[in-house]
């Protein structure tokens, strides 16, 4: 059997022709499966196809039947023989075929219309009795299929888009003088098994030249999280083709040194383009980098005054590279040398959008040499151009030609050419701003049927108005055309936009939309869908909706000259109670233990979200995160003083919860000013103790002290003594922190006696449970079995699992020490039970440690080696930074016993 089979092989082997050499093409018909082609528009397109790749071939001057054609269905594979030069397959075959494809596609309808992937390589190709193979042909197929490809060909006007390999690039493209091999650009294809360099060309529509590309290829990939955070490309972007070429420029010549990009707008003004221009030339070098793409919005230039502080943006960038917040340090300035740790050694791109000044940016910057930094900023940001090697480059006004284009992709080539009088009017009032001209053009599309004379005329509608637009006071220009749109809106949606210039936040979802303008949410849908047509807001992600700082402030401007002291009022009163009535029941769904305030019926018209599950709760704070701190700061500037602190103390499970230390110590200031506001001492009560958790967080501890010696008096006076005994709880953790566990026990015993004066049973077992593990801390296990034993009992009958949890633990540490390591283990066993149900995986772990430690002094090493591998798994998967040391002890285990 085995001769019979090893010789079919043989003769299989003989039937194998040598391995050929040949110029690869493949041509790929992008959306060839689109549901609107059916069966004859795809035999349409296969035959436009087939003419259009022999026309080209003729006019490049190589026979079509001296190659090899395979049909692929959406394409065709072309092996052009060694004898036929590569050259013209680059060189004439592009341009001949995108004109091809050109005249059919205007004498076609859209569902027979072709646009072409294209890719070319050449190797060694094996013919047999099925067709061609060989890994030369397979690698032709990664090429034409790569993503990099796609989106080059979706981001481009033209119909086709070329890649050429790195040998072909080498070989034929680079000394070639009529491929315009500077018009092409490097980027890294990785296609299933296959990681290679390649070369993009847009030949109907080229990139602009930039000879520094040739000598930049993208650099290897590397592992780990890979965010892509750019902005979506901006569809009309025109021009700036100088501009492109010296960032490129700067990009390819200062990499190694780790120089930074900056973007500066003439005299610091809004709407000229700065963010586009960034953000078009990074997704055109994206694939650089391919480690990812960072990016934030600083708000530097905020109508709000809300300028984001560096340690926030700093944050925002680690949780994009996924660091776990168990591993985010709170000191600010370790923050910032964690984010520099995580970027080191990686290919990345930083775009800082909006900066206020050098200092908002410094310590956003990577110490990696392998990153480059793009930054946007009104001000020139002289000491980062001066002291860090930065570029400026200013911004100019768009030229005539590329005005006339950004219009032309707006509402169409014909409607443009068909007026060019009338376009050049709109162009010159226009002041060749590029903001003012999206704006003009919003104008025109949504009426197609009215000439654009018509806009040309209102535009010179009064001497004020043109003074307006052509003074040299940029905002003023921008509000007069911003009134051209607003004017064509109607009376709900130009009322809902006024009334967006109250919002604080840096986007709306439809939900406080609705509560704002106090409509239903599909009436406040209908309106946002009509100001985002109209280019009053854009929805930067789905169902969120943001505008423009000037067009902010615009808004801002309309409602105070508009809307009444009183319409104004109430719209912000609405917004807060969306805002405080929502994040109260989110903040009862992720702690149901607190006791919840009594608020204040919302006010009519304010329609408060109703999340129902932990999911839904912790989205809805991590996508609000950012207004609803806004929103506290807005409710202490504009008086709602009440709604300040209440929403304070929403906020804390979520920032204690996630880490965010500083945010909660901001809002607690927050709200110990607003309560000193009102004659309200319980408030003040809570606001200095909410204030001094987070002051214990940030280790703090002297000033956590005065803060809850502040409650305590405040809490003794409205004689809650509930909070006066939650008060001591929190004095006796900030003396446990620093070791000082007898002090500590003589706060909780105070604690747990007023909870018992006053009845409340779950701060009963709250503070039982705490003197217990105190003890357990001074060494009085005994006792501390005793205390915990009592604050279970308690917990069981008010079915706290949270609290039964963390009492199990207590209890298994204070048997482990007495030696009753049998009931040592059945307590964490619980504890571990409760975790793993609710949800707390570092507090799993950290039982699972414990446990093992029980294993260990009893002596079964396989049981503690079980609990010990089970624990670091959990915090390998948290990237916790005591997964090391347990790693360590494991270690150390499997050499002693062999495991």
């Amino acid at each position: 059997m085995g001769d019979d089979y090893r010789q079919r092989c043989e003769e299989r082997m003989e039937r194998w022709r040598p391995a050929v050499h040949c110029t690869i093409m493949v041509v790929d018909v992008e959306g060839f499966g689109d549901r609107r082609r059916t069966n004859p528009h795809q035999v349409m397109v296969r035959e436009a196809l087939y003419a259009a790749v022999r026309r080209a071939f003729a006019e490049a001057g190589i026979s079509w039947s001296a190659c090899r054609h395979e049909d692929r269905g959406d394409g065709v594979l072309v092996l052009a023989p060694a004898e036929i030069p590569k050259s013209p397959l680059v060189d004439d075959v592009p341009r001949a075929l995108a004109a091809a494809l050109r005249e059919h596609n205007e004498t076609h309808p859209v569902e027979q219309r072709i646009r072409l992937r294209m890719a070319l390589h050449a190797g060694e190709v094996h013919l047999d009795q099925h067709g061609v193979t060989g890994t030369s042909v397979n690698l032709a197929f990664r090429l034409v299929n790569a993503g990099s490809l796609k989106t080059a060909l979706a981001e481009s006007p033209g119909l086709l888009a070329l890649i050429t390999s790195a040998w072909f690039f080498e070989d034929v493209v680079r000394h070639s003088t009529t491929a315009r091999p500077e018009t092409f650009r490097p980027v890294r294809v990785t296609e299933k098994e296959t990681s290679t360099v390649a070369w993009i060309s847009l030949p109907d529509h080229p990139y602009p030249p930039d000879p520094a590309n040739l000598s930049t290829p993208p650099p290897e990939p590397m592992a780990g999280p890979i965010p892509h955070q750019l902005p979506a490309a901006p569809s009309s972007f025109t021009g700036r083709h100088d501009e492109l070429a010296t960032l490129t420029d700067a990009a390819t010549t200062t990499l190694d040194v780790g120089a930074t990009v900056v973007i500066s707008a003439i005299g610091g003004a809004g709407g000229i383009g700065k963010t586009a221009l960034a953000v078009h030339w990074a997704h055109q070098v994206a694939s650089w980098f391919p480690d990812g793409q960072l990016y934030v919005n600083l708000r530097g230039f905020d109508p709000s005054g809300q300028v984001m502080a560096p340690a926030e943006a700093v944050r925002r960038f680690l949780d994009a590279l996924e660091v776990p917040p168990e591993r985010i340090p709170t000191d600010v300035d370790a923050q910032a040398a964690l984010y520099r740790s995580q970027l080191a050694g990686k290919r990345m791109l930083v775009v800082l959008d909006n900066a206020r000044d050098t200092a908002q940016v410094r310590p956003l910057l990577p110490g990696a040499p392998t990153c480059l930094v793009l930054v946007t900023s009104r001000n020139q940001l002289t000491s980062l151009i001066a002291a860090d090697g930065a570029h400026p480059i200013t911004l100019d006004l768009l030229t005539l030609d590329e005005a006339r284009q950004l219009l032309s992709r707006r509402i169409g080539a014909d409607r443009v050419a068909a007026e060019p009088n009338a376009v050049a009017e709109i162009i010159s009032r226009c002041a060749h701003l590029p903001l003012a001209l999206v704006l003009a053009a919003g104008r025109a599309a949504i009426r197609p049927h009215v000439g654009l004379q018509v806009l040309a005329d209102e535009l010179r509608d009064t001497q004020q108005r043109w003074e307006t637009l052509t003074g040299d006071d940029p905002t003023t220009d921008v509000r007069t055309v911003f009134s051209w749109s607003y004017q064509a809106l109607t009376p709900p949606a130009a009322q809902l936009f006024r009334l967006l210039g109250l919002h604080p936040g840096p986007d709306i979802a439809v939900p406080a939309t609705a509560s704002l303008a106090g409509v239903a949410a599909t009436a406040a849908r209908s309106h946002l869908a009509e100001l985002t047509q109209a280019s009053m807001l854009v929805e930067h992600s789905p169902g969120r909706y943001a505008f423009h700082d000037l067009l902010r402030a615009y808004a801002t401007d309309l409602t105070h000259t508009t809307d009444s002291d009183q319409q104004r009022h109430a719209a912000t009163h609405r917004m807060l109670d969306h805002y405080l009535h929502t994040a109260h029941t989110a903040a009862l769904l992720l702690h149901p233990a607190r006791n919840p305030l009594a608020l204040t019926p919302p006010q009519p018209g304010t329609t408060p979200e109703h999340p129902i599950n932990h999911d839904q709760t912790l989205a809805w704070f991590t996508a609000e995160h950012a207004t609803l701190l806004a929103a506290v700061e807005h409710a202490a500037a504009t008086g709602f003083d009440t709604h300040t602190w209440q929403l304070a103390w929403a906020l804390v499970t979520y920032l204690t919860r996630r880490g965010h230390w500083h945010e909660w110590s901001a809002t607690g200031r927050a709200a110990v000013a607003a309560a000193h506001r009102l004659p309200d001492l319980a408030a003040q009560a809570f606001a200095h103790r909410n204030l001094a958790g987070s002051y214990t967080q940030l280790r703090r501890f002297d000033d956590a002290h005065i803060h809850l010696q502040h409650a305590l008096d405040l809490y003794r006076r409205v004689g809650d003594l509930y909070g006066q005994a939650h008060t001591h709880i929190t004095l006796g953790h900030v003396q446990g922190l620093q070791g000082h566990y007898a002090e500590a026990l003589e706060y909780a015993r105070q604690a747990l006696d007023l909870c018992r004066v006053a009845g409340h049973r779950r701060g009963q077992a709250r503070a039982l449970n705490a003197v217990g593990w105190f003890h357990a801390q001074l060494g009085d296990h005994t006792q501390a079995i005793t205390c915990c034993q009592q604050a279970l009992t308690l917990l069981q009958e008010l079915d706290d699992r949270v609290g039964q949890a963390v009492t199990w633990d207590s209890l298994g540490y204070a048997q482990h020490h007495l030696g009753h390591h049998t009931q040592a283990i059945g307590s964490y066993q619980h504890a571990i039970d409760l975790f793993q149900d609710i949800g707390a995986r570092y507090n799993e772990a950290d039982t699972l440690t414990h446990l093992g430690e029980t294993y260990h002094a009893i002596g079964n090493r396989r049981a503690t080696h079980k609990a010990w591998q089970q624990a670091l798994a959990i915090l390998d998967d948290l990237h916790h930074p005591n997964a090391d040391q347990l790693r360590a002890k494991l270690a150390a285990l499997e050499v002693q016993t062999g495991l």
